[in-house]
């Protein structure tokens, strides 16, 4: 009895104060009740016990006070730059899912993402004609860059001011709009969508909203709006990537001379910063016409006070300011958008164009990780979204119209097996961004969640890619206008690399950032040791205990009953699903306490096992995602199969990732009993059936209400002449002349044709009154619409196009 009471009162997580109470309650009844003499010395200790558990004094004096000295001499100290990254953004949802208990009415409660009339208006209208005006063939291949009236037309209709606010003269769309904007523009073309992402993401823009003078921002943000500066942002150098802290580019503090490119004026003897840098890989920085630019400012003669090294720090430059170099371009693969260096050597800028001013000197990384944290739940998600709905779309089509061995490919297993994977990751993928967007628009500022986003939608947009490749063959390898995923496949490296590359964001910062922001006492504890604060350290530790103690005894608990008595939002098939996150959120938080327990500072450097801890909390995220989609799509019973497939494979990969880091832990003897808590009856979940798979691919191959729901939000040309756009008309087409080419099917296996071909035939079986002229017409038609869906282009030897139309005419 004794045991079932621990347990409930750790289940339930109990207070200390409610534990001395209940357990006293207990020893009494056993004398009063029961019968039972209970030792007086037992009484004592219980005593002792009681009052050094629940009198902060005593507490503090037994055993919270050691445990601090100790805590304090353990915990590695945090470089400046590690603490404003720690520091940046807020916690959410992803606070939730460390708790080890997630409300999950909260979950549900959320806003759902919603487009005003205005922004609904604006993707209808200017979106869609950018998107007509836009052929990325002739952009990539030929003109390796936008056409100059699409660059016109993105300037003219606000596409650079989309986070611009109106009275700025910008749009002032939500987080969740901006994201769709650039969603459809991405599903016609890359270049374009990051030629308008950009400007509306990490960079001048944003940093000036948020950090800019009122002078910065009455001068810049019209403008920016209306596209009469173009910016970029010149972060990255060669020598810095990833560990963007350490850029080498730098500033004196001194006096100097300068004239101002935007009024022509000359200002003498004045106060400012001679600056020299070398950046490389900055996207606009060919055609931009102020550059935002982060480097090291220093003041050894002590112009500013006492301070010498002041910090990173972000100004803004005329690119027509003298010494500033641009105009050399990269060319990423597979893209054209404009990227390219920039560099200069002792540039004298006054004190008044760092963003904010003289103030913001100094505090250049602490506004770029705040903003990051929007940023990357916005753009690079957004054309991770973009390339699952296009390979949804297109793929479920092509498989379904594309036959071998007289049957749609699509009905073969292996190119089943694939396109379950296109229809599931592209669910995920919409679902985990659109709830992170919801954050953001009710104010929040997601610094992991956006890390999630980072690395997850990308990796998956990586898969969801090779596998339409893989599913359209040959169609999908001959570059061409009529290729519609090569330019796309080419250009995945770029959105694994930027914005913090996946590597380093798996491995270090989904956890290495989560672990201490997201966690109910960690940082409370880290804070309490820096500032050397004994008593808030007693309770964040006190608290700390209780909290591991409680998920011993949930985990093990809903491991035994496969969490079927825990409490679920939601009946049906998608309960179950509620039930074993919360078992595993109880099981990651107890997992996270003992690696921080077992291995102390050091975790920090176990890259491998970070990364695992950090794809535990990922999907749970992405699980908890795709559930409140599915809510807030009505809960479409037609989406089950994909539903099923999406979450069944995050718990999945979660489990897996959770015995990873068990085979992995270097204590062997606490992996041994974590596994027994966790896992007491083996690994049993298992990732979605082949059958659900199958279903998941059979409606991406339907015109049906799964796959419009995938797929919403895309362009598609109306035009049957654009390789995308013929796509359905070629489907429905095929589907409605089914039966008539079943039935010449027949005919042909039973010797009834004196001709060869399939056109001597057709003609032959509407001479002989076999079909209709009705069903003779839609079967050439439907036969021309599949050749234009599987043809390939070809070239002459300067690689210049074919007449195609004299080859149909030859054929048709």
């Amino acid at each position: 009895m004794l045991v079932l009471l621990i347990g409930a009162l750790a289940y339930f997580r109990a207070p200390v104060l409610f534990w001395t109470v209940v357990l006293a309650g207990w020893l009494a009844s056993l004398q009063l009740v029961w019968g039972c003499q209970v030792p007086l010395a037992i009484w004592v200790v219980f005593g002792l016990v009681a009052a050094v558990l629940n009198l902060p004094i005593l507490r503090r004096a037994v055993f919270t006070g050691p445990v601090f000295s100790v805590f304090k001499k353990i915990t590695p100290a945090m470089s400046q730059t590690e603490q404003e990254a720690i520091n940046a953004g807020t916690v959410w949802w992803d606070r939730d899912l460390f708790s080890g208990k997630p409300d999950w009415q909260r979950l549900l409660s959320f806003p759902d993402p919603k487009l005003t009339a205005e922004e609904q208006a604006f993707i209808d209208g200017p979106t869609e004609q950018l998107c007509k005006m836009v052929d990325d063939w002739k952009i990539t291949h030929e003109l390796k860059d936008l056409p100059e009236e699409v660059w016109q037309f993105i300037k003219n209709n606000g596409f650079l001011g989309m986070i611009v606010k109106k009275k700025y003269g910008g749009l002032e769309f939500s987080n969740y709009a901006h994201a769709k904007v650039v969603t459809k523009i991405a599903t016609r073309g890359g270049t374009a969508a990051v030629s308008v992402m950009v400007p509306n993401s990490l960079g001048p823009g944003e940093l000036l909203q948020h950090y800019g003078t009122e002078a910065q921002k009455d001068y810049y943000l019209p403008r920016l709006a209306k596209g009469v500066e173009v910016p970029c942002f010149a972060l990255t150098s060669p020598y810095a990537g990833s560990d963007a802290g350490a850029i080498p580019d730098y500033g004196i503090v001194c006096h100097g001379s300068y004239t101002d490119p935007r009024s022509g004026q000359r200002h003498e003897n004045v106060l400012g910063i001679r600056v020299s840098w070398e950046k490389r890989w900055i996207t606009l920085a060919p055609v931009a016409t102020i550059l935002g630019l982060a480097f090291k400012m220093y003041d050894p003669e002590h112009l500013l006070g006492d301070k010498e090294d002041i910090g990173i720090t972000c100004a803004l430059v005329p690119t027509e300011h003298e010494g500033v170099c641009i105009g050399r371009r990269h060319f990423p693969g597979g893209a054209a958008f404009m990227n390219g260096p920039t560099w200069g050597k002792d540039v004298f800028i006054p004190l008044e164009w760092i963003i904010g001013g003289r103030d913001y000197a100094g505090q250049g990384w602490r506004m770029l990780v705040e903003c990051l944290s929007v940023g990357r739940c916005i753009s690079l998600p957004a054309m991770s979204v973009a390339s699952g709905k296009v390979a949804s779309y297109a793929t479920g089509a092509y498989a379904r119209i594309r036959d071998q061995f007289g049957l749609s490919i699509g009905k073969f297993e292996g190119v089943d097996e694939a396109m379950a994977r296109i229809g599931g990751f592209t669910y995920q993928m919409e679902a985990s961004q659109d709830l992170a967007l919801t954050g953001l628009d009710i104010g929040e500022k997601p610094s992991v969640l956006s890390a999630v986003l980072k690395y997850h939608n990308t990796e998956r947009m990586r898969k969801t890619l090779n596998d339409a490749m893989d599913v359209h063959g040959g169609k999908a390898v001959v570059l061409g206008p009529r290729n519609y995923l090569a330019r796309a496949y080419q250009a995945i490296p770029i959105a694994i690399t930027v914005e913090g590359a996946n590597i380093l964001t798996r491995s270090m910062i989904i956890y290495g950032q989560g672990a201490i922001r997201c966690h109910p006492f960690v940082l409370r504890e880290i804070k309490a040791a820096m500032e050397n604060d004994g008593g808030e350290f007693d309770k964040a530790i006190t608290g700390h205990i209780n909290f591991v103690i409680s998920n011993v005894f949930r985990s093990l608990w809903m491991g035994l009953t496969g969490a079927r008595l825990v409490g679920s939002p939601k009946g049906g098939e998608v309960a179950g699903y509620y039930k074993q996150l919360t078992r595993f959120s109880s099981a990651f938080a107890l997992l996270s306490d003992m690696a921080m327990f077992s291995l102390g500072g050091s975790l920090k450097f176990r890259e491998k096992l970070s990364a695992r801890l950090g794809d535990m909390l990922s999907n749970l995220y992405i699980a908890s995602a795709c559930l409140k989609r599915f809510e807030r799509d009505g809960a479409p019973k037609e989406d089950l199969p994909v539903l099923k497939w999406a979450v069944e494979n995050a718990l999945y990969d979660l489990q897996q990732a959770m015995d990873g880091f068990l085979a992995n832990l270097p204590s062997r003897m606490l992996a041994a009993v974590l596994r027994k808590v966790i896992f007491p009856w083996g690994l049993t979940l298992k990732p979605a059936s082949d059958h659900i798979g199958t279903q998941v691919a059979r409606s991406l191959m339907e015109l049906g209400p799964t796959r419009d729901r995938l797929t919403r939000g895309m362009f598609v040309s109306q035009d049957e002449t654009d390789p995308v756009g013929v796509l359905v008309p070629a489907l429905k087409a095929m589907l409605e002349t089914e039966p008539v080419e079943q039935k010449l099917r027949k005919l042909a296996r039973d010797g009834k044709f004196q001709s060869v071909t399939a056109r001597e035939r057709l003609a032959e079986a509407l001479q002989g009154g076999v079909i209709t002229q009705v069903e003779f017409d839609a079967v050439s038609r439907a036969r021309k619409l599949k050749r234009d869906v599987i043809m390939v282009d070809d070239f002459d030897k300067k690689l210049e196009l074919h007449d195609e139309g004299l080859l149909q005419r030859l054929i048709f």
